[in-house]
């Protein structure tokens, strides 16, 4: 009796597929990001703090992680550099900033400004109905979360509220001068918040800015809100050795 011979025919061995993530089932693989959304990737991570200050941004690290060329990395980089966030330094490349104790001072000195300046115009040119649902997120489940010190769902909420405010303002340019400023002091508003009773003193002052802009007092509004922003400069100033 003879023994089996090979097939004729053997099956076709499915394409293989380049090294890298592999691709879920039924799911085209995602396009590499472009520059813009490298930068804000990046600046979040800057933020907070998952890249520290002082820390070095390499071309090729970065290229590789996204996928993309590094002319795309060195653009995001270039943009972080006009935000202030990091510096390009001769044979060092890309460096995190690292604020000083006068440059967070007067950071604070300018968001009190701007801050409440967008207050008033979220109060002339935002919906009541808005400030109303969170003013009642604020005066019930937030002073619960406040309470139970669940500082991460807070922040989650407070930077709803401040996204809001800053849309309802409608003025591109107060926006972007505002974004630029929080990207560099969001680690320092953690900081100040998990400081004894803070947040609690927080929330009260958002509710004092909220009932304002409620009752359309958009003058009122800017005040209650440079008041905060004030006090939470004066918790930085106490405080400072342990926060900076």
């Amino acid at each position: 009796m003879n023994e089996a011979s090979a097939p004729a025919n053997p099956p076709a061995r499915p394409p293989t597929r380049p090294r890298g993530r592999a691709v879920p089932a039924g799911r085209a693989a995602a396009e590499p990001p472009n520059a813009a959304r490298i930068l804000d990737i990046v600046r979040g991570r800057i933020a907070r703090q998952d890249i520290p200050p002082g820390a070095k941004l390499r071309e090729t690290d970065l290229a590789e992680e996204f996928g993309v060329p590094r002319t795309r990395v060195r653009d995001a980089l270039n943009a972080l550099e006009q935000r202030g966030l990091v510096e390009r330094i001769p044979n060092r490349g890309a460096i995190v900033i690292r604020l000083d104790l006068s440059q967070v001072f007067h950071i604070y000195e300018l968001r009190e400004v701007l801050e409440g300046l967008c207050a008033r115009l979220a109060t002339e040119r935002g919906p009541p109905a808005l400030w109303r649902k969170f003013l009642k997120l604020l005066q019930g489940p937030m002073k619960e979360v406040v309470a139970r010190n669940d500082l991460d769902l807070y922040i989650q909420e407070y930077e709803a509220l401040r996204r809001a405010i800053i849309d309802a303002a409608a003025n591109p340019v107060l926006a972007e001068m505002l974004d630029s400023i929080y990207e560099k002091t969001q680690v320092l508003i953690r900081r100040i918040l998990i400081l004894p009773g803070r947040a609690e003193v927080g929330r009260r002052q958002h509710v004092a800015t909220l009932e304002a802009m409620c009752r359309g007092d958009a003058e009122l509004a800017e005040k209650r809100r440079r008041e905060s922003l004030r006090s939470a400069r004066e918790h930085l100033v106490k405080f400072q050795k342990y926060i900076l």
